[in-house]
């Protein structure tokens, strides 16, 4: 059991690390709703136009840069949102 405790000690580690990063980076901006996300979309379609989807990354940068995970997903999440209009011809 001891030859094996420094590697179970660091596998611990990085299950920690991975379960802190899905946690900060992927979960916390699934709480935002979908309702909020169409929301969003739709506003950015009316003010910005066929810009909508630059101006959300523009909006995903910037979250980004000041380290705000859950405002970073949230534009990502109104990004996919505006691809998928996009897609299927609802937006242009």
């Amino acid at each position: 059991m001891s030859d094996y405790l420094p590697l179970i000690i660091f596998g611990a580690f990085v299950l920690s690390v991975f379960g802190w990063w899905e946690w900060e980076f992927h979960i916390k901006s699934l709480r935002v709703s979908r309702k909020e996300i169409a929301a969003l979309a739709d506003e950015m379609i009316e003010k910005h136009g066929p810009d909508a989807e630059e101006r959300a990354y523009a909006e995903e940068d910037a979250a980004w840069r000041r380290s705000n995970t859950v405002e970073q997903g949230k534009w990502r999440r109104v990004r996919k949102e505006l691809w998928r209009r996009h897609k299927a011809g609802e937006w242009e």
